[in-house]
């Protein structure tokens, strides 16, 4: 077999429809729009929503809830996350930063999913309490900063 031999394989490519091309084609005259009117125009059709010019039902029924702009937005981690620190350590926002546990942009707030083994001094900025009963029972500390204070400290 040579490079002017090979062909692509039966039914693998599709002939496109050859639109206005005579009455014997099936798809002559209109080209498969129909007759006038604003689909059959080149850029023809209407907006999602549009209801042919009375009100849409979108403006009919009245508007509901808010969408609140103070969203508490946590990065979250699981007291069982902190036993890969060794025992005694300090973690810090900063210390999970590095190690890919939280993104950096929002607070930290450490939960009490799982079992801590070890005695960690931790520094994030809200705790739940069943994670604050968790690292007490260790002898750990839970230390709340604020989200400035975790950055100035690097």
């Amino acid at each position: 077999m040579k490079l002017h031999e090979l062909q692509y394989t039966e039914g693998s490519r599709k002939t496109e429809k050859r639109r206005g091309r005579g009455l014997g084609s099936g798809l002559g005259k209109n080209g498969g729009s129909g007759n006038k009117g604003q689909k059959s125009r080149s850029g023809g059709g209407t907006r999602l929503g549009f209801e042919g010019g009375q009100n849409p039902i979108f403006r009919r029924l009245p508007k509901r809830g808010f969408n609140s702009h103070m969203n508490n937005h946590f990065d979250i981690v699981n007291v069982s996350l902190l036993n890969k620190f060794e025992d005694g350590s300090v973690i810090d926002m900063t210390t999970l930063c590095s190690l890919g546990y939280v993104s950096g942009k929002y607070p930290v707030k450490i939960l009490g999913n799982g079992e801590l083994e070890r005695k960690l001094t931790i520094k994030a900025q809200a705790f739940t309490k069943s994670a604050t009963a968790k690292i007490e029972a260790k002898g750990g500390t839970c230390e709340t900063v604020t989200l400035k204070a975790s950055f100035v400290e690097e």
